[in-house]
Parts: structure tokens; C-alpha cells; sequence
């Protein structure tokens, strides 16, 4: 199974649209999580209709637009996300509002918008699409379930352009519950630039909306080729990761030494980069290492940023020093590997290569 990527919009705590710009300038946050930076949208939205919407409602559509303008693509086969969180500013609203009115006058706004399958239903709405739509859920392979359903509608010819999105938000409320059980970093106003380097438990927050084009055929527009992808549930030790990594490379034709980049979730938290840095320095130990997510901070979702990287990546044939994992040994680049997990129990490897 394989598909073009074909057109790239995503909404992140980076300058990652308007511009052609591929990370030249990183932008340092310095708050407890990594927000993003948001459009006016005004460009994708009506007013009143985007008054009434969530963030991430607005950010997921600003996404998908852009994405759609960069693959020339207007009508989409089909569309399919992944999120593990859906709407949580709204799901939080309506829970506040039974609580504090007693469980009577309740708006139905907050409720009808906090479902998980809200933002593809409101891209759909937006472009009157009546083709399928599915929202995946499963914590830290939610955008990778999205991604393996296209691949095989795809496969089997169903489809010739399908609309793939990731997109998670983060909340205050969130993030206090999130800290109280270990996952965010103890000190306050880490450098995300020094991330990689912590030897602290837990990370930095984060949040984004990503969206791609999947397309049967190559384009004018094509960024890579996505070749293969597998997720680990909870994988036994390093050499289970190996096996699986090495399988994928060979359905493909490939074996390690074939990699030329690799993009890392390095998330700083010494519990879990163990796994990351075994693979740089054993089995993917002759490729460029590089890590993201300093950029984007860590969310469900976060295997959505790290595709835009590698696509990025492909199709520049740059890599830029701001994500660089030691020295840079690609003289060319014709096949990237994206390895991420959540929390060391939802792994998942992606393959890009040059189209």
C-alpha cells in the first residue's frame, strides 16, 4: 500500500503556513505548553459562522483549506481523521455547564460541537461533501488509523484523493490533569531548543492540526511518496522494534542501511527517549538523525507534524539545523523513516520516500 502526498496545510506553534520558509526561524515559546500560532480566519471562514466554532474547529478547517489550494484538489473521495481528544474546550464547557446549572438550561452548542467527529463533520459541511467520513480514536495511533484506511481505500481503488487530518488540542484544564499524573516537565519554561538534552521526567506540551492529500497518482503538486506504515501496541523491548522496523523496510525492498533520515519523537523525557536513542545508535545508526518534537510539544497526534517534516524534507532536500540530531550524513535524500511513540506504548514507524 502506498499514496502520494499531494498537498500540506497544518496549523502548529510554528510558522507553518503563508509561508514557503521550511524552519529557517524557529519560534521559542515560553508558556507551560506550546500553542499554536493561528490564522486570521477571516481567509477561511465566515465570521459569524467562526464566532460560534472552537479553536480547534477553526484551526482543523484553516488546515484543510490550505491544504486543499497547495494539492489543487477541490472535492476530496473522502475524508478521514484522527484525534484522541476531539472539541475539549467545548467537551469542557458543556461538563462546567451541568455542573454549575444544576443540570438544567443547557445550551446544546457545547455538546453538539464537543463530539470527536465535529471537525471532519464541519470540513464536510464546508465543502458539501457527502463522501465517506470517519473519525478515528485511538489515543496514539488515532491519525495512524486514519492513515491506514486510506492507504487501503486507496489500494483497492475506491478513491483517487482523500483528505487525511491529525489534530489535537490542548486546555488548561487539560494540561492540570495531565501534570498531576507526570506527563509535563516539573520545571517551568524549559528551553525547547535544549529539549533533546533534558534528563528529566516528562515533557512539554503541545497541540496542532495537520492535514494532507492522499492521491492514487503522482502530481505536479507531489511532495513524497508514503510507502508503508506499521504501529507496535506496547512492544516487548528493543528488539521486537527492531523486527518490526526491519519488516517494513523489506516489504519495500529496503533495509536500514537504505534510510537516509529519520525523524525522531525525542520528547526530552528520559522514561521514554531511551527507545529513540537505541534505534540511533544500533539499527538506524548510519542515518541522519532528527527529532520535532521541541517544534510542536507533545500530543496524541503529534506523528501528523512529524509527516509534514519528512515530506518537507523529500521534497527541499534539506534538513534544517534547528531539528538536526548530531551531524548531517545525506548527501541525498530518497527515504525517510519517521519512528514516534506515546507515552512508550502506542509506537508507530512511517516510510516516505522520493516519488
Amino acid at each position: 500500500m502506498e499514496a502520494y502526498i499531494n498537498g500540506i496545510g497544518i496549523i502548529s506553534p510554528q510558522k507553518t503556513f503563508g509561508t514557503s520558509d521550511f524552519l529557517s526561524e524557529v519560534v521559542e515559546h515560553n508558556s507551560k505548553y506550546l500553542a499554536c500560532i493561528e490564522p486570521s480566519y477571516k481567509e477561511f471562514l465566515n465570521p459569524t459562522l467562526a464566532r460560534r466554532m472552537a479553536r480547534i474547529i477553526k484551526m482543523s478547517i484553516a488546515a484543510s483549506t490550505i491544504c486543499f489550494k497547495d494539492a489543487r484538489v477541490e472535492m476530496p473521495d473522502a475524508i478521514m481523521t484522527g484525534t484522541a481528544l476531539g472539541c475539549l474546550e467545548d467537551t469542557e464547557k458543556f461538563l462546567w455547564a451541568i455542573i454549575h446549572n444544576d443540570e438544567q438550561f443547557l445550551t446544546p452548542t457545547s455538546f453538539i460541537q464537543s463530539t470527536h467527529n465535529t471537525v471532519s463533520a464541519q470540513i464536510a459541511l464546508q465543502l458539501k461533501c457527502m463522501n465517506y467520513n470517519f473519525t478515528y480514536v485511538h489515543k496514539g495511533f488515532s491519525f495512524e488509523s486514519a492513515v491506514l484506511d486510506a492507504l487501503m481505500t486507496l489500494a483497492e481503488g475506491e478513491a483517487k484523493n482523500i483528505l487525511i487530518g491529525g489534530h489535537d488540542e490542548m486546555t488548561d484544564k487539560y494540561y492540570r490533569v495531565c501534570d498531576r499524573i507526570g506527563y509535563w516537565k516539573a520545571e517551568e519554561n524549559v528551553p525547547t531548543m535544549e529539549l533533546v538534552n533534558s534528563k528529566t521526567n516528562g515533557s512539554i506540551a503541545g497541540e496542532g492540526a495537520a492535514f494532507f492529500i492522499l492521491s492514487k497518482d503522482k502530481s505536479e503538486t507531489s511532495y513524497a511518496k508514503l510507502r508503508g506504515i506499521k504501529t507496535i501496541y506496547k512492544p516487548e523491548n528493543n528488539q521486537e522494534i527492531e523486527m518490526k522496523i526491519t519488516e517494513l523496510l523489506a516489504s519495500n525492498g529496503l533495509t536500514a542501511n537504505d534510510i537516509d533520515v529519520v525523524v525522531y519523537g525525542n520528547n526530552g523525557d528520559v522514561r521514554f527517549d531511551k527507545t529513540y536513542n537505541h534505534l540511533q545508535n544500533n539499527l538506524l545508526k548510519n542515518s541522519t538523525s532528527t527529532y520535532f518534537k521541541h517544534l510542536c510539544g507533545e500530543y496524541q497526534t503529534a506523528g501528523s507534524f512529524a509527516m509534514w517534516i519528512a515530506a518537507k524534507i523529500i521534497k527541499t532536500q534539506t534538513i534544517p539545523s534547528a531539528i538536526l540530531i548530531g551531524e548531517n550524513k545525506s548527501k541525498q535524500i530518497k527515504n525517510a523513516l519517521i519512528y514516534n511513540t506515546f507515552l512508550d506504548i502506542d509506537h508507530s514507524v512511517y516510510l516516505l520516500s522520493q516519488y
